[in-house]
């Protein structure tokens, strides 16, 4: 009986030793889970990230949202989303173009011809390396204000609101006292004029149908379509047609061969000169109200008066006149205006 009795009290001691033991773990685990920062082992400023405990590893997502560590977002200002509004000046450099100068700028080929008339003189095919452009910030008219020029004058010659003038911010104009004084630049914003364009008459054959400046002394001749390209090769090596260049530019190496793209008379020869920058020309009407155009010749093969044929050589490839390079300016006229040689080329 005694021993039962021994056996008894020592089951029952390792029980409540068990028993408080359980409940001393599941109370530090309790408090560890609401208190998580009791088990953040203390960092000395000398430490680096690779000498940090190895208890330091990243919170469980299990912990309460409370205790989450929240990075502030820091804003910062983009300078290059702040708007331009002056008049920069670029040096053109070789291989460049009236239009990809004002392609790289965001705005119209025709904004920067205006803004230099005094140095491209309205023709894209002056453009030449080292020139010095002046190019708006936005679309429209840089201007220089001249002597008895008005805020209404001025809108109205170019086709503008006297309150874009005088809001734009880079014109620095007083609201209270918008007075421009002479000689100063402006912008007028979405502003135009019309373009200067050097162009050489395109005599007409008598009796012709063709509608031009005149008529030539030619009597008539042979009536045929365009149904040729003029040279050898089919494609552009400059410009194409647009509304600043009413012509393309199509590739021929120097001394190249030219052909008529169509029957008809020769009604223009000109060789020697600048000729309004075709150089040394050729115009042919065809007898059906159109007239083709061929510029920068080297060489002119045929004669005034001259009846022609479609694909007959009538002149060779050239740099004359206002080109910087070897290649044939060709222009399509009808009843007097221009075509885009695209319409009417054999695909």
């Amino acid at each position: 009986m005694g021993k039962s009795s021994g056996s008894s009290g020592l089951f029952k001691g390792i029980s409540w030793g068990v028993t408080g033991l359980i409940v001393v773990s599941l109370l530090g685990v309790t408090l560890w889970k609401v208190f998580p920062s009791a088990a953040v082992v203390a960092v000395q400023p000398t430490q680096t990230r690779a000498e940090l405990p190895a208890t330091l590893a990243p919170i469980s997502t299990d912990a309460p949202a409370a205790q989450a560590i929240v990075r502030r977002v820091s804003l910062t200002t983009d300078i290059t989303s702040v708007p331009n509004f002056d008049v920069v000046d670029y040096t053109v450099q070789s291989g460049d173009s009236v239009f990809s100068i004002a392609q790289s700028y965001n705005i119209k080929p025709e904004t920067l011809l205006w803004a230099n008339y005094d140095v491209l003189q309205d023709s894209p095919d002056s453009l030449r390396v080292g020139q010095v452009l002046k190019v708006p910030p936005t679309d429209g008219v840089y201007y220089q204000w001249k002597d008895k020029d008005t805020l209404d004058s001025v809108a109205k010659m170019f086709s503008a609101n006297v309150d874009d003038i005088v809001n734009w911010p880079g014109n620095n104009i007083d609201l209270t006292n918008p007075v421009i004084k002479t000689g100063t630049y402006v912008m007028v914003p979405g502003g135009q004029r019309a373009l200067v364009q050097w162009i050489v008459p395109s005599m007409a054959v008598g009796q012709s149908g063709t509608s031009n400046v005149g008529q030539s002394t030619c009597n008539g001749g042979p009536v045929g379509t365009i149904s040729n390209w003029p040279t050898i090769n089919h494609y552009l090596s400059g410009y194409d047609f647009s509304p600043i260049h009413q012509a393309i530019d199509i590739a021929a190496g120097l001394g190249a061969p030219i052909f008529a793209a169509g029957t008809g008379v020769v009604t223009l020869a000109l060789v020697g000169g600048y000729n309004g920058g075709y150089g040394n020309v050729i115009t042919i009407d065809h007898g059906n109200g159109y007239v083709t155009l061929y510029a920068h010749l080297s060489a002119v093969l045929v004669k005034t008066c001259q009846a022609v044929y479609a694909g007959q050589q009538i002149g060779r490839a050239g740099a004359t006149g206002n080109a910087t390079g070897p290649h044939l300016h060709f222009e399509v006229r009808f009843e007097g205006g221009f075509v885009d040689p695209w319409f009417v080329l054999p695909k």
